[in-house]
């Protein structure tokens, strides 16, 4: 279960990495589409949020 827990974990990490690298070449690209930014944003958040909740769960499920 926590090598499960762990790829989804670098799945979730590449999408943010992903998700990071859109809004910031819209920035260097000199887009002005706030809608797509705040999208951006949005999206990047919620990866972080599942991010944390992998985190907390690897954590919980761990053997001692």
């Amino acid at each position: 279960m926590s090598n499960v827990l762990a790829i989804l974990l670098a799945l979730v990490m590449l999408a943010i990495l992903g998700v990071l690298g859109a809004g910031m070449f819209g920035l260097v690209r000199g887009s002005a589409d706030a809608r797509r930014s705040n999208a951006l944003m949005r999206a990047r958040v919620l990866l972080q949020g599942v991010a944390l909740a992998l985190i907390a769960l690897i954590l919980l499920t761990r053997n001692h």
